[in-house]
């Protein structure tokens, strides 16, 4: 009773603490991407301190316009997970907020997505007490978003599905558990007259490791980019790999991100490309590569303010020129 109570409590603190939709003096500066300077060619924290805040943040979705981001944030062990949103109104930025889908205690939320023409919010969800995952849509109503419906048993089975990543004609890429709940594949289902087909697994050139899971499939289905373990050729225990798709429905061979993206002590999991092109924001729990040994000691404040800030260990959010998806494409040019 104890341990509920206190999840409560947390929570409450959490959604107590987002701010209204848009305030004068938010601090969040105004401009595309939160007023953030564009990366090049290395990764760089996404919006530190305000996104990349200390906590577990992971998976981006933003509205065609740019005018909305959502993101989770995760307690993985008091099992709390919401979806966060930051929204902008005529051009300024208010500070990041519980999404107002996302505020039921008794359900953890993750893993949002829009459909590349703004239309639909799919997200993942399942109830505070259970493991296994269901995807959901809302459709875009005049005021925000509509009632959230779980999509149909061509999706959504007895085992878990997750990480939807939908296509310019609609059909939907997803993750789904195998009999083995530590294994995933990654599915794919049309959408045919407005109803999702039954689901396929996809070829072993995208199912390539022990599992696999969290894949972004590129709106045109050109490319896939996802979250393998397992393989020989991995950088960490969770690596980024992108796998070329051609009209024929041809995969390629998977390819290794890189050191760029991937790290030996890290974990690699929700990848998103940004609606423009031109940029791809990644989840890592990597560390500062340059952390400061600072001679001056302990003390509480200096340990306060490393566990308040990112890269304090739990997973962060990064972005990167998107350029690096061409350089990685084979010379065969698929």
């Amino acid at each position: 009773m104890f341990y509920q109570s206190f999840v409560l409590l947390v929570l409450c603190i959490i959604l107590s603490a987002a701010s209204p939709m848009i305030v004068a003096d938010s601090g969040v500066p105004g401009g595309p991407y939160l007023g953030q300077t564009p990366p090049g060619d290395e990764p760089i924290l996404f919006a530190p301190n305000i996104i990349s805040d200390g906590f577990n943040n992971r998976d981006m979705a933003m509205m065609p316009d740019g005018s909305e981001i959502y993101y989770a944030v995760n307690m993985r062990k008091f099992e709390i997970s919401t979806i966060m949103t930051v929204y902008q109104v005529n051009g300024e930025w208010g500070k990041p907020e519980v999404a107002p889908f996302a505020v039921d205690p008794d359900f953890k939320y993750l893993e949002p997505t829009i459909s590349p023409d703004g239309s639909k919010f799919f997200f993942v969800s399942s109830a505070s007490d259970s493991n296994n995952n269901d995807i959901w849509v809302m459709d875009r109503a005049a005021a925000g978003w509509g009632k959230p419906r779980k999509l149909g048993g061509n999706i959504n089975t007895d085992v878990s599905e997750t990480f939807p990543s939908i296509t310019n004609d609609g059909s939907i890429y997803f993750s789904r558990a195998s009999d083995d709940p530590s294994v995933e594949y990654i599915y794919r289902s049309r959408l045919v007259n407005g109803k999702y087909a039954e689901a396929e697994k996809l070829p072993d050139n995208v199912n390539s490791g022990k599992t696999q899971f969290n894949a972004f499939i590129a709106p045109d289905e050109s490319y896939l980019i996802v979250s393998v373990y397992g393989r020989e050729d991995s950088v960490g225990s969770i690596d980024y790999y992108i796998v070329y798709r051609n009209d024929k429905d041809d995969w390629s061979k998977p390819i290794n991100m890189g050191a760029k993206i991937n790290t030996p002590d890290g974990q690699q999991y929700s990848p998103y490309v940004s609606r423009d092109g031109r940029y791809f924001f990644f989840m890592s729990t990597r560390l500062p590569s340059d952390s400061d040994s600072s001679n001056e000691g302990y003390s509480y404040g200096n340990l306060a303010q490393v566990h308040n800030s990112p890269e304090n260990g739990n997973s962060d959010i990064y972005w990167i020129d998107a350029g690096i998806i061409e350089e990685l494409r084979p010379s065969s040019g698929q």
